[in-house]
């Protein structure tokens, strides 16, 4: 599955990372042990494990020796490895408006089970219009030329195709329902980013939820990943120019923590619904 064409490289890499790790406790050998018989630092066992990093086929495969690893998992390595390197699709047309802090998200998407997502102040990305989403990052960049601003929003609606995709991940989105008063763009903007979401609730892969305005335990955007295999769940917390990617257990369960309430007090998928079609009137 990880292998096949159009999968994540990102996830494969983890992938691969989470194994190692697992057979080098298999084999009782410390992080700082192996770093030791490998004559680097532990941040580098450490960043290869996780997934950090791309990966290169000898630190691979020293790692796999040191681990006492079968021949077929070393026989396999090398065609692992180059396949986690490959450069995402976005790379050769959208790369000069992907930084590489949100290049990484990309990915981490296009490998999901689950994705688990709130928004406080807008549509979530992966369910805008394209004339939402061009206002969002007008304003978002306000020193961006048209050219750049279209080719951000192409890759916004190009993102949102791995909702049709077999396949791909679920999507559970939180929203606060103040963002159904709050005016991106204009009238006919509103109206039609508000009539997309009414089509959506209908999407057997998306769950869509509004979150009482008045209900405040989270306020800022949160987003939790889920990947299939077992492997550790992600959360992305995006800032301005900026974001961070935590996966230790301790944090993913503390943002599993502050979501789990606002799915319960949120109205449920049918209520949703009316209540999208009652905020169209806003905006007639």
């Amino acid at each position: 599955m990880l292998t096949a064409p159009g999968s994540s490289a990102i996830v494969l890499r983890k992938a691969i990372g989470t194994r190692m790790r697992k057979l080098r406790k298999s084999a009782c050998i410390s992080a700082t042990e192996a770093a030791e018989r490998l004559r680097c630092h532990d941040s580098k066992i450490s960043r290869l494990e996780c997934g950090e990093v791309p990966l290169k086929e000898r630190d691979v495969m020293d790692l796999l020796n040191l681990c006492g690893a079968d021949h077929v998992e070393r026989a396999a390595a090398p065609e692992l490895v180059a396949l986690s390197n490959r450069p995402g699709w976005w790379k050769q047309q959208y790369g000069s408006v992907v930084p590489e802090w949100f290049d990484k998200l990309i990915g981490l998407q296009e490998g999901a089970s689950v994705i688990w997502t709130y928004e406080v102040l807008l549509v979530p990305g992966l369910l805008q219009t394209r004339q939402y989403a061009f206002a969002v990052t007008k304003s978002g960049f306000p020193l961006a030329d048209r050219v750049d601003i279209e080719a951000r929003v192409d890759l916004r609606m190009e993102r949102q195709e791995i909702l049709g995709k077999q396949g791909g991940p679920r999507l559970w989105a939180l929203m606060d329902s103040g963002v159904l008063e709050r005016p991106i763009g204009s009238r006919e903007v509103m109206r039609g980013q508000i009539e997309r979401l009414i089509t959506l609730t209908e999407h057997p892969r998306i769950t869509l939820q509004l979150v009482p305005k008045d209900f405040v335990t989270v306020t800022a955007p949160v987003t939790l990943i889920r990947f299939p295999l077992e492997l550790p769940d992600i959360v992305y917390l995006e800032k301005s120019l900026d974001a961070d990617y935590l996966d230790r257990p301790k944090q993913t369960e503390h943002f599993r923590a502050l979501l789990d309430p606002l799915s319960t007090i949120a109205h449920n998928p049918a209520q949703t619904r009316l209540m999208l079609i009652e905020a169209l009137k806003l905006y007639r």
